[in-house]
């Protein structure tokens, strides 16, 4: 089965922090390239980030360096998205998906039609 659960998203002040988290199937966590996204109404789905839990090396893209971080939990087939400093442009439904696994070393990642599943998404809303 490939399943993927975020939670985590909420309401803050512009400044704040939040953590968000995927759960997953753990033959999605040990197989996949899993990456995070976020979405805002009329546009397309936005790379953030990129990890392959079984070779633990993280990818971002340009916008996402320094304010971003992800970090895995193997005892809970879980990937984290760190988020500091919110803005109200940060405003999104955050995503998390799987993909094959080279995609994470390939640049792949960044495409979200190679992903083969996603979950439902998380709400971030950031207030100035």
């Amino acid at each position: 089965a490939v399943w993927l659960v975020e939670s985590g998203g909420a309401s803050v002040q512009a400044g704040g922090a939040l953590k968000l988290s995927c759960k997953m199937h753990r033959t999605t966590y040990n197989n996949n390239c899993i990456a995070w996204y976020r979405q805002t109404p009329g546009k397309e789905r936005e790379a953030v980030a990129a990890i392959y839990p079984a070779a633990p090396r993280t990818v971002y893209s340009g916008s996402a360096k320094g304010r971003f971080t992800v970090s895995i939990l193997n005892a809970n087939n879980s990937v984290y998205l760190q988020i500091n400093s919110l803005q109200p442009a940060g405003t999104a439904i955050y995503y998390c998906g799987a993909a094959k696994q080279r995609f994470c070393y390939s640049g792949g990642w960044k495409k979200a039609g190679l992903f083969q599943s996603w979950g439902q998404g998380t709400q971030v809303t950031v207030s100035s």
